[in-house]
């Protein structure tokens, strides 16, 4: 039987420190889960002993920016290259020469990212919310996708990613709010998903037009917890590590568009020939990859690729921790069994 303590380690080269949770035999086949805005490798504490008690050595990160591993003072510093060269480092001080990557929110990118720039260290990959090919190419591309069924451009000229455009054009303002109560700001945003807003404008849409996340408040509303997806412990420790280390690093990763689309495009073909898989969140209304054309370029791109939908907002993780577990274990044995073999 595997252990399955979860453990905080540190991986340190001359150019970055990542802090990880490391579960299950250390000699097991790597899986390694990357979070997303604004959260921690605590974000995937569900998964982590499920895949260490199926014999893999489950690994989380907190990535740049969060937590324990390094932050940066300048915007550029978030850009994918970089966090791309972190988890390549990860994988190295790990001593493995592949994984299973799996991403979400912020972190699907990068596991995109790590796949289609090194193949030759990957197993396969598998992302929650946010499909291939999208964020990777910068905004411009990402809002070529729109609905605009549902964002008339006239009203709405960046679809639901209008938040992103705020970043862009008016940081400090969108993260002073955010820095002022985070604790606030954890409770307002990890809530769970509901039908209510299927065929609804998100209300990242609102931001530019309202002027800010919260309509231009100086910090998030007061909002009880929402206990089905965090507990009042793991609550305490976001807010805890949001305010030590503030928003900054977290809402860079919104400023670096172009450098990323650039990234991407320096792959000589996007094609991804290993196995991929997508899990859409029917209740996302920001990441909506349902009925849009948002999975479309990873269709494209992708010639192993499984597609589900879980009925979850975008918090699916830790909102349907066991459907999130059952969806990836059954890819991981139907495309990966030489893999699991290796248990």
């Amino acid at each position: 039987m595997p252990n399955l303590t979860t453990e905080r380690r540190t991986c340190s080269s001359a150019r970055h420190t990542t802090s990880y949770l490391a579960c299950g035999p250390e000699d097991g086949p790597l899986i390694i889960f990357l979070h997303g805005w604004p959260e921690l490798s605590l974000s995937w504490r569900h998964q982590l002993p499920f895949f260490g008690a199926m014999g893999f050595r489950a690994i989380a990160p907190d990535m740049r920016g969060y937590g324990e591993s390094t932050c940066y003072a300048d915007h550029a510093a978030y850009a994918q290259r970089e966090v791309v060269t972190d988890m390549i480092e990860l994988l190295e001080h790990l001593g493995g020469a592949k994984a299973v990557w799996v991403g979400h929110d912020w972190g699907a990118p990068t596991a995109w990212n790590v796949a289609s720039h090194h193949p030759d260290r990957t197993h396969g990959v598998a992302c929650l919310c946010v499909p291939y090919a999208t964020l990777e190419r910068g905004l411009d591309f990402t809002i070529s996708l729109v609905d605009r069924g549902i964002y008339p451009e006239a009203e709405f000229p960046a679809g639901q990613w209008e938040y992103m455009r705020f970043y862009e054009e008016h940081f400090a303002e969108a993260t002073a709010p955010m820095d002022a109560n985070p604790a606030a700001m954890v409770r307002a945003i990890f809530r769970k998903g509901s039908a209510d807003v299927v065929g609804r404008p998100a209300g990242t849409a609102m931001v530019r037009k309202l002027g800010g996340w919260f309509g231009g408040q100086s910090e998030a509303p007061s909002v009880p917890r929402d206990e089905d997806v965090i507990s009042e412990e793991e609550a305490r420790n976001y807010a805890d590590a949001l305010a030590r280390n503030g928003f900054f690093g977290p809402n860079s990763w919104y400023m670096n568009h172009e450098a990323n689309a650039a990234y991407f495009a320096e792959l000589p073909h996007a094609q991804l020939d290993l196995p991929a898989c997508f899990i859409a969140a029917r209740y996302d209304s920001t990441c909506e990859a349902v009925t849009s054309r948002m999975p479309e370029p990873m269709r494209a791109l992708c010639s192993d690729l499984t597609e589900t939908v879980i009925n979850s907002g975008h918090w699916m993780a830790q909102e349907k921790p066991w459907d999130v577990n059952r969806d990836l274990a059954r890819w991981v044995f139907a495309s990966l069994p030489r893999l699991v073999d290796q248990r």
